[in-house]
């Protein structure tokens, strides 16, 4: 039984930078049959130095820089665990820098160099230092880097990140290009010096910047490699922000990327047997195989449980409930009932409220044993009349099953509201509403109507309208269902000028609520003597007159230019008309008359005719005979020679010039 070494172990080949580093193996005893784990740890001793990823630094300051400025240092790597790693750091000693070693969340250290006195690049130019990495091993192993600053007048500000550390989540198995973070940060100078540029910082390890991609314009932090829960479950990475001006401003941030696990590792079932041939009268009981199952997955993807494979069943898919409002408290309103036909821990049922509405979690609540659902504050009808949300069966299986269940709640209405009166306004102050009725109205004459509306429903709504009070009770009645007030007789010469009336209005819920309206009827001739009385409760200065009065007037000179424009028309479209039926009678006397002392011809000639008209004109050979007609529109030639027409600018009126024969027409032609 004794266990060997067979070769020589390397702890850092085996298990790299997980601590502990053991080995698990199992042992089975027969006869009798038993089962038996064992695990060799390696334990680590201190043979490896400390080694930075370059045996120098160089560093860019300016001496603008205020104190307290804190610049990370490329960190040195030790595969030793433990003591053994690397513990610490020092630096050579100078009147400017000190030294803060940091720890990360998985234990590992990192140095910055810390400003305690502001640089002067007029009195040092530059400042070499050496960083000592230093184990905890006995004696100490250690590693040095040469640290060479430059002092430079540059940025007046450097970029600033909105804030320190960033936390993201991502899933393992993420395909690569998939966003994880979006760093930010923003720099008060301009031009090249207020360009931001985002970059790992200096001591990111290798492994990181192979998994992880930094867009350097957006700063977007996206997966590249293959992430894998199972190799690790954190990621702390460091980054900058760095602007373009000749001594660039340096930020630094973290962001701590998290890791989740992903079902993605089936369990693998390893079957040992250690007792074949089974005999035929084996005993109940017997140990045939050992089974075993592991997961590499973790936590609930890593857990390995025998067979849930019944869903909860409701004994309803859903529910109405019925509550009346203005309820206490507290009270329980609905038992969901659910079974599941497995056994142990996979029959175990829980119920949850799914608020898919965040108000309900005020409103609602469920036993998460037994599924009672509880009320837990007062409803109105008024406010909402129906509530919904969805009841979740789950048994306690993995995975766990569940089902939904639909719940309807309905606030049925109580008679808690008052009528409301909207005409007349009970709250008015500074206007009386009065109404006017003519001395001698007859009976059945509606004056006016009072307006309420109650915010119940149904019968608890309904208003009934009755006259409570009224200075003559035999002159006015009201509408039961619709609070119209009507003259109950005709009004005399006797009654009151003023009458105040007192309505009652109520609801039919029980108990019955109702309110009061006041209703002010003046008895008037004229309208204008009830004006008269409302001027007092008028304001004073109305600025909106001014406003009527321009309007009417402009209202008024509008239709006083439309009006002369339109006389002006007919007046001229009149004298038009009457010019054109003295030329028309002027020429119809003188068509058959005998040439005088000139011919017509001659006449056309010399400009005699209106210059408007427009003529055609047929001439015999004999022009100087010619004779000029004028007619109306369709009329026959009395000579009944061929004749043209055309239509000149005066309406109703033809020209024609027709030439005639040598002779001249007698009055009988």
């Amino acid at each position: 039984g004794a266990l060997l070494v067979n070769e020589r172990i390397d702890r850092e080949e085996l298990c790299g930078a997980l601590s502990p580093c053991s080995l698990s193996f199992e042992i089975v005893v027969e006869n009798p049959l038993e089962l038996y784990s064992g695990t060799v740890e390696i334990q680590d001793i201190n043979d490896n130095d400390p080694v930075f990823p370059s045996s120098q630094a160089r560093l860019e300051i300016s001496e603008s820089v205020a104190a307290g400025a804190r610049f990370p240092l490329e960190s040195a790597q030790d595969p030793d665990v433990g003591i053994n790693s690397l513990q610490t750091y020092q630096l050579s000693a100078n009147p400017n820098f000190a030294l803060d070693v940091q720890t990360r969340v998985d234990g590992s250290k990192y140095a910055e160099l810390v400003l305690e006195k502001e640089l002067d690049r007029e009195e040092q130019r530059e400042l070499n230092l050496v960083l000592t990495a230093l184990d905890g091993g006995s004696p100490p192993r250690s590693a040095h880097v040469q640290i060479h600053i430059d002092v430079v007048d540059a940025n007046d500000n450097a970029p600033v990140f909105n804030q320190s550390t960033y936390k993201a989540n991502v899933r393992e198995n993420t395909p690569s290009g998939t966003l994880v973070a979006r760093i930010s940060a923003y720099d008060l100078d301009d031009g090249p010096n207020g360009d931001i540029v985002y970059s790992f910082s200096s001591h990111t390890p290798a492994k990181v910047r192979e998994l992880f991609a930094l867009d350097s314009a957006t700063g977007e932090l996206r997966v590249k490699g293959q992430l894998d829960y199972e190799e690790t479950k954190l990621y702390e990475i460091y980054l900058q922000a760095k602007d373009k001006g000749a001594v660039p401003g340096v930020a630094h941030c973290k962001v701590l990327v998290e890791v989740v696990d992903v079902n993605d590792n089936a369990p693998e079932v390893t079957v040992t047997s250690v007792y074949s041939p089974v005999p035929e009268d084996a005993a109940p009981g017997t140990v045939v195989a050992l089974l075993s199952v592991t997961d590499l997955d973790s936590h609930d993807n890593g857990l390995v449980n025998y067979v849930n494979d019944n869903a909860p069943k409701a004994s309803q898919d859903s529910y109405d409930v019925y509550v009346l409002e203005n309820n206490a408290p507290g009270i329980p309103i609905l038992n969901v009932s659910a079974t599941d036909p497995d056994l142990g821990r996979n029959a175990h049922l829980s119920y949850t409220l799914l608020q898919g509405d965040t108000s309900f979690g005020h409103l609602f609540s469920i036993n998460r044993e037994n599924g009672t659902l509880y009320l837990l504050t007062s409803l109105d009808h008024e406010e909402q009349v129906e509530f919904s949300m969805m009841v979740q069966v789950q048994d306690g299986g993995f995975p766990p099953l569940a089902t939904n269940v639909s719940v309807s709640v309905f606030v049925t209405d109580l008679n808690d509201n008052a009528p409301v009166v909207l005409y007349p306004h009970p709250n008015t102050t500074t206007t009386t509403y009065t109404d006017v009725v003519a001395p001698g109205t007859p009976a059945g004459h509606m004056v006016t109507k009072v307006v309420a509306v109650d915010a119940d429903a149904g019968y608890n709504a309904w208003i009934s309208y009755t006259l409570l009070q009224a200075t003559d009770p035999s002159l006015f009645s009201v509408g039961l269902h619709n609070g119209e007030i009507f003259t109950a007789r005709q009004l005399r010469e006797d009654d009151a000028p003023e009458h105040t009336l007192v309505i009652l209005l109520k609801d039919h819920g029980e108990p019955v609520l109702s309110t009061s309206a006041t209703i002010s009827i003046s008895v008037s001739e004229m309208v204008k003597e009830v004006l008269t009385d409302l001027t007092d409760v008028a304001p004073a200065n109305d600025p909106r007159r001014h406003v009527t009065f321009y309007l009417i007037l402009a209202v008024i000179l509008v239709s006083a230019a439309f009006f002369i424009t339109m006389l002006s028309v007919g007046i001229f479209k009149c004298y038009k008309w009457r010019q054109s039926k003295e030329l028309y009678n002027s020429s119809r006397s003188t068509t058959y008359r005998t040439p005088g002392p000139f011919h017509h011809i001659d006449a056309v000639r010399g400009g005699f005719t209106p210059p408007s008209f427009y003529h055609q004109v047929y001439l015999t050979t004999d022009s100087r005979q010619s004779d000029l007609l004028c007619k109306k529109p369709f009329t026959s030639s009395p000579l009944g020679s061929r004749q043209g027409t055309i239509r000149n600018g005066e309406p109703g009126l033809y020209h024609q010039i027709v030439g005639t024969t040598s002779r001249l027409p007698t009055p009988a032609e």
